[in-house]
């Protein structure tokens, strides 16, 4: 559709959020989530929704979220409404499937974002100019699969085997501007956060990739550990095959002004910009939240008993050393690495 000269551009589809709370770590990440989300959206227009897998024979224990503050907090103060999901291929063995499995929770032909409940929402998400028709993820990843072998098949071999097992073009998908065998040239995404225009359907194909890589894997896949990494080996055979790619979102808004994927509090101290740890600080300031949050170990030791800070203090933002893991290992040495 033109929009004539002058005239207001046309508003966008609203959308519906989806996280993941469970027992333990993701009920208190969903909750800064949920703060942090309220904070920029207050008016969002779709529906925030938690999903929740519920027990049954693919967990040992009771996988639901049991703080009942903490999902009065969700519900009453934030807005969200928890959906249950049931976890029929992957639940304990490997929960990473959560997020494969609670797109059945979401309501069909709906567009979705899907975002790991280890993020802080910085801006309001409505200004995001998602394309629901082609899907992408976060390029903010590190090289963590595949792991070559000696001797072994290369990233073109193991990518192209997965491409032709489901039928896809694999040339198509290579950004040429790296040379071969450099992983960058593979598309290759950190399943923080993805979306797409009908949660059904792309839940299917994400269910449907996993489950064949997982049960029937190419020869090329022998030597590959799939845990936990499942989820982000299908995860771009599935955009690929429905138009999207690393081009389909404009840098700089999602991980980037609007979001930002902390992953664990640790990291977030030592790296994020300040303003990412000021707000983290100010969404956990109310009593109503600190009676919730403090409960859970590293949420109490990094914000409320200042190891945070502590943890900030080594590090330079301006010069932070060039991997993760050497960050890690820092954190480590100082006892400041929980999760």
């Amino acid at each position: 559709m033109v929009t004539a000269p002058g005239a207001a551009p046309p508003k966008p589809k609203p959308f519906n959020m989806l996280i993941v709370g469970q027992a333990g770590r993701l009920t208190y990440e969903a909750v800064l989530f949920a703060a942090s989300f309220r904070r920029f959206n207050p008016h969002f227009p779709g529906r925030f929704l938690v999903a929740e897998p519920q027990p049954g024979p693919r967990w040992s224990h009771d996988p639901r979220m049991k703080d009942h503050a903490a999902r009065a907090l969700l519900t009453e103060d934030f807005g969200a409404t928890i959906v249950p999901f049931e976890s029929r291929h992957f639940g304990e063995i490997y929960p990473y499937g959560n997020k494969i499995e609670a797109l059945a929770a979401l309501p069909p032909d709906e567009p979705f974002v899907f975002f790991d409940t280890d993020t802080l929402i910085t801006g309001d998400l409505t200004e995001v100019p998602f394309d629901f028709d082609r899907p992408s993820a976060s390029l903010k990843v590190e090289p963590t699969w595949p792991k070559l072998e000696l001797y072994g098949p290369g990233y073109t071999a193991i990518w192209k085997s997965l491409y032709d097992r489901f039928g896809l073009d694999f040339d198509s998908s290579l950004d040429l501007s790296w040379p071969d065998e450099y992983w960058r040239r593979y598309l290759y995404f950190n399943a923080s956060f993805f979306y797409h225009r009908d949660p059904g359907v792309f839940g299917r194909r994400f269910a449907d990739y996993a489950l064949a890589i997982r049960d029937t894997p190419p020869a090329e896949l022998l030597c590959q550990s799939l845990d936990p990494w499942l989820d982000q080996v299908a995860l771009p055979l599935v955009i690929h095959a429905f138009g999207g790619g690393r081009d389909a979102l404009a840098p700089g808004w999602l991980d980037g002004s609007h979001s930002c994927h902390y992953r664990v509090l640790p990291l977030a101290y030592a790296r994020e910009d300040q303003a990412v740890i000021d707000l983290l600080e100010d969404i956990a300031r109310p009593h109503r939240m600190k009676k919730v949050l403090k409960a859970h170990e590293p949420i109490k030791r990094m914000i409320y008993q200042g190891k945070g800070a502590k943890a900030r203090a080594l590090f330079d933002r301006e010069n932070l050393p060039r991997t993760e893991h050497a960050i890690r290992n820092t954190l480590k040495r100082e006892n400041l690495w929980v999760r």
